[in-house]
């Protein structure tokens, strides 16, 4: 029989909160989840506590099991949303850390550091931004890929894929036989496979600061040309303001549209200021005004020139940016 102490109860929250994290895309629901499964862990008798052999591996059916709800009931949410709707965008990285290139498989040590084998060391009272670890699963072109999926799969795949549960456990989540599992986790990752770009993984990490401090160069000296010819002619900006800060509701499509947009900001928002920073493990860039974060931008690049450009505006997915300084 498992001990089914507090302190070990307690030391599964890192590993919970990184699994809902990728489920969910959403730090503070993700939070919202795991303390739902501790509640009802904890409202469970002693003698049933007792009887579970894993308390860890309840806990983790319980928080993919909620996860499967809210990503269910998440779609008819994000049918009522104002304009595009982007993951929340998490700060710091590990020192020296940048996610690998996409176009490849998730690495074996990835898969390692997540797996919930190790990394217990944070209880509950920890901010779980200090728990997340930062790795190529958290990036923001990951992430967006994720959201294609339905939840079954999404479920599926960042619990195999990532996570390397087996399919047996996987089953238990979702309710369903092994191999409708496997079936799911393979759908899904061609989902994966047609959204990723080759980009070389050599320099990858230099390349982006780079480009990133290309564009922040050629923003706040209003050059146009040079903001044309670091972004893809066929690059795309998607903005998340949710209705309550400004921004465009679709997509902008080609890179001189995207400069001309970009370059207009800078002279409606006198006082804005970039600083460089770290986007869930990536050079980003993020605006603060009044010494307020005002927008999170990350960035996708191939061969020195962006591709893509998510930006954040909603002061709801922007809480931890204001804490963070």
């Amino acid at each position: 029989m498992a001990g089914t102490s507090t302190d070990e109860t307690a030391g599964e929250r890192r590993r919970l909160i990184n699994v809902a994290y990728r489920l969910l895309g959403s730090l503070a629901e993700a939070e919202d989840a795991v303390q739902e499964a501790y509640a009802r862990w904890y409202a469970l008798p002693r003698s049933r506590q007792e009887e579970i052999v894993s308390p860890g591996a309840w806990l983790t059916t319980v928080t993919g099991r909620i996860c499967l709800d809210v990503l269910g009931s998440a779609r008819a949410r994000r049918e009522r949303y104002v304009g595009a709707w982007l993951p929340e965008p998490l700060p710091g990285s590990r020192p020296g850390s940048l996610p690998e290139s996409l176009s490849g498989p998730l690495s074996e040590s990835l898969s390692g550091s997540l797996s919930g084998r190790a990394g217990r060391d944070h209880g509950p009272g920890t901010d779980p931004a200090d728990q997340m670890v930062l790795d190529e699963s958290v990036a923001m072109a990951f992430l967006v890929v994720l959201e294609s999926m339905t939840p079954a799969e999404r479920v599926a795949f960042v619990l195999h894929d990532v996570f390397r549960y087996p399919f047996a456990e996987i089953a238990g989540v979702l309710g369903r036989t092994p191999a409708a599992c496997k079936q799911l986790a393979a759908s899904a990752r061609r989902r994966v496979g047609v959204a990723r770009a080759p980009v070389p993984a050599a320099g990858q990490a230099d390349m982006v600061r780079d480009t990133v401090r290309r564009v922040k160069k050629a923003w706040e000296t209003m050059d146009i040309a040079a903001l044309v010819g670091i972004l893809d002619p066929a690059a795309v900006m998607t903005a998340d303001g949710g209705g309550v800060a400004g921004t465009v509701l679709r997509p902008i499509e080609g890179g001189t549209r995207i400069a001309q947009y970009m370059l207009a900001i800078a002279r409606m928002a006198p006082g804005l200021e970039l600083l460089e920073r770290s986007v869930n493990g990536a050079p980003g860039l993020v605006a603060e005004h009044a010494g307020g974060v005002v927008t999170v931008a990350s960035f996708e690049v191939a061969d020195g020139r962006v591709t893509r450009i998510w930006v954040v505006r909603n002061p709801e997915k922007l809480r931890l940016w204001t804490r963070d300084g």
